[in-house]
């Protein structure tokens, strides 16, 4: 029987201090701002067994799928850092294909100058000096360029450079600054495996980020940085090697820095931000889901870090009140859908927002978990937003788990009731129980504020739970 065991143990691990939403892995969307991000696939990066791609849809990883919920959604290593950012829905993500030039100041859509940030995941191929030139000045006007390497001797396509040695050559040999601009230098080593822990930070914005504490990450053959404080006085060492002192210069694995307007990090492994996923034929390993590091923090931490504060868009934001004749746009209404902020934007009862093991979430951690006590209990779940003046109305979309330990097949003992502008939209109970997620869809008529609002409420007995995620709400024309 499947009572809620959270009931039982809240008590105690309050008393312990612990916090119930610790792990923050999707901050709240924001419609107001768009943080444009370029991943680089022009030198190798998937050859050999590499596969370091977000999706094999490119430039535009939409093409493959627009709705993204997990990392098997988009084709690619990469894919779980694709598909987290692309669901908190501020994130404008691109792919330079191979075969394409890196530039800056160009009239290309792919040019640098359209991106706040440049991810170059362990280039293969050594870049010609103009694109060296070209990512200095995207640096040195406000961009951020996130770089990863990989171990000495990792020449995956065999063409005599391998990424430690390509890196080094963009931070001594760029035509812009030659002498060490951002104050580190990538080490010819491999180190085989081990687990390097970051640095005591609750003010760092990637160590302690909106994604989440950052505790270390994990080398499975990589490399490490040597930092010049002298050379940059803003280089920083945020996870080191165990056996290093992490107010030294030697033996950081993940180092951030900053080059006129811009920043700059550098990660000494390709193996934390592999999802373990990608094409056919490929050897992968599982590094971005390895419990010994916090890679997946880090890595997005990074990323908006990077993007410092994005780019303005003109989209309408869910808290902003409609203007009088305007047009409609499918603009996301609701922030935090699938719940991965933890409990942020959302209204709920305590403990509805949840990452607990006990019952699965549609995709990701969270969800959010109304009833399951067993006993006489009422949930509420609720955002509010405007629908916009140039729209008839809006879908609300959701994931719906149902899971009963009732026994009848006619007699309804435990209700959730969905309701928006004063009216019930639907209902469903524990006659529609099921083993999984099935998705609903209801519809939502006419513009303005409205607070969508789940009620759970159960019965005085046996158990039943309503489990919510990947909630959306769409506007229609």
């Amino acid at each position: 029987m499947l009572v809620r065991y959270r009931a039982l143990l809240a008590a105690a691990i309050l008393a312990a201090g612990v916090a119930l939403f610790a792990v923050v892995t999707t901050p709240p969307a924001s419609a107001a701002v768009s943080y444009r991000v370029l991943f680089d696939n022009t030198k190798a990066e998937t050859a050999g067994n590499a596969d370091w791609i977000i999706s094999t849809s490119q430039p535009d990883p939409l093409s493959q799928n627009s709705s993204p919920t997990s990392e098997t959604s988009w084709t690619g290593a990469l894919s779980a850092w694709g598909v987290g950012l692309q669901r908190t829905g501020k994130y404008s993500l691109k792919t330079l294909p191979s075969g394409n030039t890196i530039t800056y100041g160009g009239s290309g859509a792919l040019d640098l100058a359209n991106f706040d940030v440049f991810v170059m995941p362990e280039p293969n191929v050594l870049l010609s000096t103009a694109e060296k030139t070209a990512i200095m000045k995207f640096i040195q006007a406000g961009g951020g360029f996130f770089l990863i390497v990989d171990h000495a001797g990792s020449d995956r396509n065999n063409d005599g450079y391998d990424s430690v040695e390509i890196a080094n050559d963009l931070l001594t040999n760029n035509g812009v600054d030659n002498t060490s601009p951002f104050g580190f230098s990538i080490d010819t080593n491999d180190i085989s495996s081990e687990n390097p822990v970051a640095i005591s930070s609750s003010t760092d914005p990637v160590v302690n980020g909106p994604y989440g504490q950052v505790t270390g990450s994990i080398i499975r053959d990589g490399s490490t940085q040597t930092l010049n404080k002298t050379a940059n006085s803003s280089v920083k060492g945020l996870v080191w090697r165990t056996s290093s002192s992490q107010t030294g210069t030697t033996g950081a694995f993940f180092t951030t820095s900053t080059f006129g307007s811009g920043r700059v990090a550098v990660w000494g492994d390709s193996s934390p931000i592999d999802d373990g996923t990608g094409q056919s034929g490929n050897t992968l390993y599982d590094g971005w889901n390895d419990t010994a590091g916090s890679n997946a923090e880090l890595a997005l931490n990074a990323t908006e870090w990077l993007a410092g504060t994005g780019t303005s868009t003109p989209t309408t934001s869910p808290t902003t009140a409609p203007t009088p004749g305007g047009s409609c746009t499918s603009t996301q209404l609701f922030g935090n859908t699938g719940f991965e902020s933890g409990a942020t934007t959302w209204t709920a009862t305590s403990g509805v927002i949840t990452n607990s093991s006990s019952q699965a979430a549609h995709a990701g951690s969270y969800k959010a978990w109304l009833d399951g006590y067993g006993s006489t209990h009422t949930d509420t779940l609720s955002q509010t937003v405007t629908i916009p003046s140039g729209c008839s109305g809006a879908t609300l979309s959701f994931w719906l788990h149902i899971d009963t330990d009732e026994t009848t097949t006619t007699t309804v003992y435990d209700k959730l009731t969905v309701a928006a502008k004063g009216s019930t939209l639907a209902t469903y109970s524990n006659l529609n129980a099921a083993s999984g997620y099935v998705q609903k869809s209801v519809v939502i008529s006419g513009s303005g504020s409205t607070t969508v609002t789940f009620t759970g409420a159960e019965g005085s007995q046996i158990q039943t739970s309503f489990v919510l995620d990947d909630v959306t709400l769409t506007p229609t024309a």
